[in-house]
């Protein structure tokens, strides 16, 4: 097995795996910006700033449920390096009207963004994961999956920092970041290797029905029980995930009383974690692709977030001015805070990343590109899902702390269907055949 770090020195690998991380990285300024600018400079009420921030969260999945479908279909059909040039280059001109957005605190603009960011990210998805088996070995997907996992959370940390750091009060950096972020990103997008259709692969015929095209591509993967339960098990851990996102920034605010710096360590807490847990997990499984150590790790996730949960009810701090990021890590019950959410974390990436590659791996190359679409169809629909009760919640009275109470008590069922899936495959070969 080729050493995972050394892809990085690889054509066929460090261009895709540059410009998804450009992408991810523009993703999280854009959105850590835009979240600090409206919980900290625009509302000033609790119930406003958590609708808001469980509405941002839908807004963005909300177009890979509708999406997919399409993107899958020209993902197989076409070359894959081609549309992601497509797709690069639309990004600029998005992110000219997310900057607008961040300059003149327009709501409806940034959000329009937001939604349009989530497209782009709807069609460039399915690539990002179904190029890997076309360029690069099969012993070295798995160290893929995981380096580009580990990057993507990576560049959530440092995106996350820095819309963090200038959402608040430099919203005209973070407006020339964004469009800056795009056009290196449509750079790297010209390097990737061609990726051309298989030669299995169907021809191209468009089906631009939404709702039908989208069912038939869910029909066909999820009829393969194997696959039924990886997606099943990927969309449970987004829906969590998603609660849990959405949530960061007033929890900081409004149950801890910390400030926009205390959110931004939180996110990049939790973006370390991921990125930890993808890299451990690729030298647990040495290259193979199995779901052995998937149900244990959501058990694990769901302990650190009750141990959150615990230690937010105990929180001593509940007046004064916020708390910023030197007096927040004096309070002796902040490292276990922090360690909670690197614990959850550092599960999740265990849990997740050998179920993506888990998808990439069972079926044959001409079908990875739907296959991945299908999963993601079928994550967006969970995850909004969770953003439409998140914001029922807090409408009816859910304290924060209860939705992380919410978040524990259903990770038993993630290791269940993680379970499910250890025992549908017979032995370590069928797993990874």
């Amino acid at each position: 097995m080729t050493p995972s770090l050394s892809l990085l020195g690889k054509r066929r690998f460090l261009p895709l795996f540059a410009t998804q991380f450009l992408g991810a990285f523009n993703d999280n300024l854009y959105k850590s910006a835009m979240v600090i600018l409206v919980t900290y400079a625009v509302y000033n009420d609790e119930t406003k700033e958590a609708t808001f921030n469980a509405i941002a969260g839908g807004l963005f999945i909300l177009p890979f449920f509708l999406f997919s479908a399409l993107a899958g279909q020209l993902a197989d059909s076409m070359d894959k390096a081609r549309i992601i040039r497509f797709v690069k280059t639309a990004e600029i001109f998005i992110m000219i009207a997310g900057a607008a957005g961040l300059l003149l605190h327009n709501i409806p603009l940034l959000l329009a963004a937001l939604f349009a960011m989530g497209v782009h990210s709807s069609f460039f998805g399915p690539i990002k994961y179904a190029i890997l088996p076309q360029h690069l070995k099969r012993d070295e997907v798995l160290g893929g999956t995981g380096l580009v996992e580990a990057g993507t959370y990576g560049a959530i940390l440092l995106g996350t920092i820095a819309g963090g750091l200038l959402g608040r009060s430099y919203e005209a950096y973070a407006a020339a970041g964004v469009l800056f972020v795009a056009l290196i990103g449509r750079i790297t997008g010209s390097y990737v290797p061609p990726a051309p259709p298989e030669a299995d692969a169907p021809p191209l015929k468009m089906d631009w029905h939404i709702i039908r095209a989208s069912i038939r591509l869910v029909n066909a993967t999820l009829h393969i029980p194997r696959l039924f339960l990886a997606i099943a098990a990927i969309s449970f851990f987004w829906a969590q995930g998603a609660i849990l996102a959405a949530q960061f920034p007033p929890l900081v605010k409004n149950v801890l009383h910390a400030n926009e710096q205390v959110a931004t360590l939180f996110l990049a807490i939790f973006s370390v974690g991921v990125a930890v847990g993808s890299i451990l997990i690729n030298r647990l499984l040495k290259g193979r692709v199995l779901a052995k150590y998937s149900p244990a790790a959501a058990i694990v996730m769901g302990l650190f977030v009750l141990h959150l949960y615990w230690n937010c009810l105990g929180w001593p701090v509940t007046d004064g001015p916020l708390l910023d990021f030197k007096t927040f890590v004096m309070i002796g019950q902040a490292e276990w805070i922090m360690f909670d959410l690197f614990g959850v974390a550092v599960a999740g990436g265990v849990f997740v990343v050998p179920l993506y590659a888990f998808l990439t791996t069972t079926v044959q190359k001409s079908e990875t590109a739907r296959t991945v679409a299908a999963n993601n169809i079928v994550n967006s629909g969970a995850m909004v899902l969770s953003a439409l009760m998140l914001t029922l919640l807090v409408q009816v009275g859910v304290s924060v702390e209860g939705t992380l109470l919410l978040v524990a008590v259903t990770s038993p069922v993630a290791a269940w269907i993680a379970w499910k899936l250890h025992l549908a495959c017979d032995d370590e070969e069928a797993c990874a055949a």
